[in-house]
């Protein structure tokens, strides 16, 4: 029964950090690695958490013309990897990313974004487009690139390095979509 006690005080410790990545602007967690397969190559970029639902449904926003979102639509399988130095904890997040299709939900999303943040979204070449001079990218104001993605976890792993032991467990979705925890050797 202790262990069951712990595995739970674990998985509300990762909720709890997950929160705190896309509330708090400073926390560690406000940043993720997210790793796609283009079907050739793993690739891996940094994105911001802009939310997180009660079943650990990662959010972020990207630009549609981009890379990554061909790469899950291709292969919806993903990998999202955070760590906190502060407190040596490490998370990684394994799923389906599924691009929001909705257009109420996004007109509300990109409502809520900030006017400068909006410049992310609407440049007139797609990111990544070789241009001649970092200081003369170009922007359509009536045009818009937003997409937003959610990434529902089907695993997840945390591993917190400390002393005596580092302590590792895995966590993988059963049935009824609750999580069951299982340690591992760190």
């Amino acid at each position: 029964m202790e262990t069951r006690i712990m595995e739970q005080n674990i998985l509300n410790t990762i909720k709890t950090e997950l929160i705190n990545g896309y509330k708090e602007k400073q926390h560690p967690f406000r940043f993720f690695t997210l790793a796609t397969f283009n079907g050739e190559s793993l690739r891996q970029r940094t994105v911001v958490l802009r939310n997180i639902l009660d079943d650990f449904t990662l959010l972020f926003y990207t630009d549609a013309r981009t890379p990554k979102v061909t790469s899950i639509q291709n292969n919806s399988t993903v990998s999202a990897l955070f760590y906190n130095p502060n407190s040596m904890i490490q998370l990684q997040l394994v799923g389906n990313a599924r691009l929001i299709k909705d257009e109420e939900k996004l007109t509300a999303l990109w409502n809520e974004i900030g006017e400068h943040s909006k410049k992310d979204y609407i440049t007139q070449l797609a990111p990544g487009s070789s241009i001649k001079n970092p200081n003369h990218v170009s922007y359509n104001i009536d045009k818009h690139h937003f997409c937003a993605v959610e990434v529902i976890a089907n695993t997840i792993e945390y591993l917190q390095l400390k002393r005596p032991n580092h302590l590792r467990i895995l966590y993988k979705k059963d049935e009824s979509n609750n999580w069951l925890g299982q340690f591992l050797t760190p």
